[in-house]
């Protein structure tokens, strides 16, 4: 099957067989497909869609692009979570730990920077010597003696949506649900997890703002992964703000350190972390319900045995073994901490997450073309949240840079983002919606 064919017949509207679905993908996989070929064909989904056989011939096709692991000889359920992305989103930092403290085992097959959200790969790479990039072998290896290993998915696993996901990053095709679907669920077939939860984003920070929009997605993420044999959930949650106080890949290691070992932590980022991994309890059998698994997770943090998960988790992939009680020694620092204040005292009312997101693009933090090589020191910090007050005492935030010539690139963009008034508007519910699996 000639792939220009396949795209032309994608680009007209119509739909795209099993058959020539497989092919396309053994063409990205094998080189046939070019650049150019694989972003034209994103573009055409982006414009037409796909159906919900055609998402799922896709999801398919890529998983089994590569080899598959198998954890069925594990003590306990292999469990994972994955994200739409967002702004200060560092929940799987957060997660991954807390459920293994609570006896599952976290196989996570994490991304890159995404548009203007962050990666996990990226965050973790701020800490020195993690390897992201790893052999199965030894990511099975990983996963059974710590409990948790969140690594980058390798060359076996899924190769043809390691293609795609950077081409759609470039080509603007971010935001096509089938293209999202197959891409977060191939990996996570490939992967092999028992059951997974979904984190779909909602408001100015998410790729698909509109709550229809990440309804839809979400719903197929449950029905495409359910009907793959999967066992899902997926939460819709609020991305109408930075999610923790801090946006940028060493600071948001930092923030989620600080939540793992008990300190004070964000009570949104607390939430929608405990929220998430709770669902993977109670979908693992490892709690009876919700509220169970809410108090298994407490535990879990006020012990310091999820802290000490995410400190073997480093020191068994490369990092410092004593990351955790010295994680500001070990994470590079930006040369330049300036505080960002509103141009009037009042109260934030509204939040353009997806301004944020691009402030941290603009000064380093993310890419704009495939393989760039990114500054894991910048972003922002102590970032206010909607309902908060600002003035001459409070900064809307600090940004982090390499040179004040950074920050005032960023400063307009970041004062735009920031809606502040006289009052504060009602804030938006953080769970936006639940969807569970048949």
């Amino acid at each position: 099957m000639i792939p220009q064919e396949i795209i032309r017949k994608k680009r007209d509207g119509h739909a795209l067989s099993a058959a020539e679905i497989e092919a396309f993908v053994a063409g990205i996989v094998d080189g046939r497909v070019v650049d150019a070929q694989l972003g034209a064909f994103a573009m055409a989904v982006l414009l037409r869609g796909m159906d919900r056989a055609e998402t799922a011939a896709l999801t398919r096709a890529m998983a089994e692009s590569g080899m598959r692991l198998d954890w069925s000889d594990l003590p306990g359920p292999a469990l994972d979570k994955h994200s739409t992305g967002g702004i200060g989103d560092k929940t799987s930092l957060i997660l991954a730990p807390l459920v293994a403290a609570c006896g599952g085992f976290v196989p996570m097959l994490s991304g890159r920077a995404l548009g203007h959200t962050g990666g996990t790969l990226d965050k973790l790479e701020s800490i020195p010597g993690y390897e992201t990039e790893i052999e199965p072998e030894r990511l099975r290896r990983v996963v059974r003696a710590v409990g948790c290993a969140i690594v980058g998915a390798s060359a076996e696993l899924a190769p043809a949506d390691r293609r795609l996901y950077a081409i759609r990053d470039v080509t603007a095709t971010v935001e096509s649900i089938p293209l999202i679907v197959a891409s977060i669920l191939s990996k996570k077939l490939a992967a092999g997890p028992r059951a997974i939860v979904f984190d779909v984003k909602v408001g100015s920070g998410a790729f698909l703002p509109s709550v229809e929009d990440a309804r839809a997605l979400a719903a197929s993420l449950v029905e495409v992964g359910s009907g793959c044999g999967l066992a899902c959930r997926a939460l819709l949650t609020d991305m109408g703000r930075c999610l923790g106080r801090n946006a940028g890949n060493a600071l948001e290691v930092a923030e989620a350190v600080a939540v793992l070992r008990g300190e004070a932590a964000d009570p949104a980022l607390l939430e929608v972390a405990c929220a998430l991994a709770a669902e993977l309890l109670v979908t693992g059998g490892l709690a009876e319900d919700l509220e169970d698994a809410r108090e298994r997770l407490r535990a879990a943090r006020a012990s310091g045995a999820a802290a000490e998960r995410f400190a073997r988790m480093v020191a068994a992939l490369g990092g410092p073994a004593d990351f955790v009680e010295k994680a500001h020694t070990y994470l590079p620092a930006a040369a330049v901490v300036v505080p960002l204040f509103a141009p009037r005292a009042g109260v934030v009312a509204r939040i353009d997450g997806r301004a944020l997101g691009l402030a941290v693009l603009e000064l380093g933090g993310g890419r704009t073309r495939p393989g760039e090589k990114i500054d894991l020191a910048v972003g922002l910090a102590e970032v206010v949240a909607p309902g908060e007050a600002v003035g001459p005492d409070r900064p809307l935030c600090l940004v982090h840079a390499r040179s004040m010539a950074q920050v005032e690139k960023v400063r307009d963009r970041l004062l735009g983002a920031f809606a502040v008034e006289d009052e504060p508007e009602p804030p938006a519910p953080l769970l936006r919606g639940r969807i569970l699996g048949t």
